[in-house]
């Protein structure tokens, strides 16, 4: 039998070495050792369909590139891929202290890339019945529901990230070590952030957004406690956290009935998205988000076909077939 063919047994008992090293020397867990089992056991049927008996040391780093796109065009996900890849190249690391190996045939392969899920975002109408209407059963002019519509709307009218919201005082400070990083400019109408990279940006205020913050302003002081900085304060009187927001919001869209996960984050989404189909200007889109590339922010103009089709019916001249064409 030629040195690079092998008995299916031969391999299989290559395996098993591995996974009792994988257990009595590393000391792994049943759990993972079974994982580790399942998928060698990929790979060793994938072998087994070749051409011949390959022995596991002569496979080569074409067939590990054909068995990934086997499992990509069977429909299994790149996580999945990936962490069969990294088991296969263990054990082929462990058989090169058995064996000889011409190298890994692992090394330099890689699991298709991930698709980026597109970020979710509320219809026009629902996002304006989040920011614009009031919690059912509740007080609309009490403190914390005025509270509560003027960051719904501020997120919304400028595409805020939830953290840069929380962080924002009721005006620019600098006392010792402490600097605001973010305030609202009222004679303007712009709001000053701090966003990620520790990078300053200015993004216009909305009128619904700012007649929302001058009604808040109007009872804030009743729930200052210690510190007068924060311009959004929690029923306690301290600056409001992520958490708070996003279990108000939560709360909130949920008793309006909106079918949505709804999170600081949607509503960011949403303005990005709908600022982008009104305008189509896609870097005064990236200024305001605040992102540091272009790409991220292109995911905003995927839109689905039939939205697509929707608009090409309405607008191109020749889309609609004639009712009469003479035919």
């Amino acid at each position: 039998m030629p040195e690079h063919t092998v008995s299916q047994e031969t391999n299989r008992a290559r395996i098993a070495g591995y996974l009792d090293h994988l257990e009595k020397q590393r000391k792994l867990s049943p759990h993972t050792v079974t994982n580790y089992q399942r998928d060698l056991l990929d790979l060793a049927l994938m072998v087994e369909a070749l051409p011949g008996s390959l022995a596991m040391a002569a496979v080569g780093h074409f067939h590990i590139r054909k068995f990934a796109s086997q499992l990509h065009a069977k429909g299994l996900n790149p996580r999945s891929i990936a962490r069969k890849l990294s088991a296969w190249r263990g054990f082929f690391e462990w058989l090169a202290d058995q064996e000889t190996l011409a190298a890994n045939p692992v090394d330099g392969v890689k699991a298709p890339k991930r698709s980026k899920p597109l970020p979710k975002a509320l219809s026009a109408d629902d996002a304006v019945r989040v920011v614009a209407e009031g919690t059912p059963g509740k007080d609309a002019q009490a403190p914390g529901q005025l509270c509560n519509r003027a960051m719904f709307e501020l997120l919304y009218s400028s595409g805020l990230r939830v953290s840069e919201l929380t962080s924002l005082d009721l005006r620019f400070t600098k006392e010792g070590d402490y600097q605001s990083a973010g305030w609202i400019d009222f004679a303007e109408a712009e709001v000053n952030v701090t966003g990620k990279g520790n990078k300053q940006r200015k993004v216009p205020v909305g009128g619904p957004a700012m007649e929302a913050l001058r009604a808040w302003l109007a009872v804030r002081d009743t729930l200052v406690r210690l510190d007068p900085r924060p311009l959004f304060l929690s029923d306690r009187g301290v600056r409001i956290t992520p958490r708070i927001l996003q279990f108000r919001l939560k709360a909130h869209a949920q008793a309006l009935g909106i079918p949505a996960n709804v999170h600081p984050h949607v509503l960011r989404h949403s303005f990005a998205s709908h600022v982008l189909q009104s305008s189509g200007d896609l870097r005064a889109v990236q200024e305001m988000l605040g992102h540091a590339s272009i790409a991220a922010t292109q995911v905003y103009t995927s839109l689905d076909f039939q939205r697509l089709a929707q608009v090409y019916d309405a607008a191109h001249p020749r889309a609609k077939k004639k009712a009469d064409s003479g035919a």
